[in-house]
C-alpha cells in the first residue's frame, strides 16, 4: 500500500474510532492539524487514536512524546504506519 492509498483509509478509521459523527473523512485535510484545529480533539481522543494504530496496524507507541509527534495530521500518520508495519 503507498501513502496515498493509505490517507482515505485512515480518514474513515479515524472518523469510526473518535465517533466523529458530524465529519465527512474526505473533508479532512492530510495537513489539518488533528489537535488544536477544526476537528477540536482532545487528549481522550489521543488515546482513540494510539488504540487505532495498535488494533489496526499492531504499532504499539508507549512513549508520550513519540505520540505527539506522530499524532500531528494524516500525513504524519500514515508516514509512520508505512515506516512501521510489514507488507502483507
Amino acid at each position: 500500500m503507498d501513502i496515498e492509498s493509505l490517507k482515505p483509509i485512515l480518514k474513515g478509521q479515524i472518523v469510526q474510532y473518535l465517533n466523529l459523527l458530524d465529519i465527512n473523512p474526505a473533508d479532512i485535510k492530510d495537513d489539518e492539524p488533528l489537535f488544536g484545529g477544526d476537528l477540536g480533539l482532545d487528549s481522550i481522543d489521543s488515546l482513540e487514536l494510539v488504540v487505532l494504530l495498535e488494533r489496526e496496524y499492531g504499532i504499539k507507541i508507549t512513549n508520550p512524546a513519540e505520540g505527539r509527534k506522530i499524532l500531528v495530521d494524516v500525513n504524519h500518520m500514515a508516514e509512520y504506519i508505512l515506516a512501521n508495519t510489514k507488507p502483507a
